[in-house]
């Protein structure tokens, strides 16, 4: 009885992890100000990771300043390029 229990667990959990969504085109789709946003929050977190893990000595100092310079830089082209949507947004709310 256990081992049918079992069995029939396993199945179910199969079946719900691999069955396809029947209604795909339906789900909602990211608008690229909500990309840039996400992107945002993943390289702040990022470089909040990297200057701990410096801090607890796994990095050299020149590979440290290296990946923080890349860091800063991609996180200064997401928040231009956020900027440059909500300004674009406002100015058409505006004209409406």
């Amino acid at each position: 009885m256990t081992l049918f229990a079992c069995i029939l667990l396993t199945v179910g959990t199969l079946i719900f992890m691999f069955y396809p969504e029947r209604h795909v085109a339906a789900q909602r789709q990211k608008t690229r100000l909500e990309y840039l946003r996400e992107r945002q929050a993943t390289l702040y977190d990022n470089l909040r990771d990297l200057n701990f893990e410096n801090r607890a000595g796994k990095y050299s100092e020149d590979d440290y300043v290296a990946q923080r310079a890349l860091m800063e830089n991609e996180a200064a082209t997401v928040l231009a390029e956020i900027d440059l949507i909500e300004s674009t947004g406002l100015k058409q709310r505006g004209q409406a």
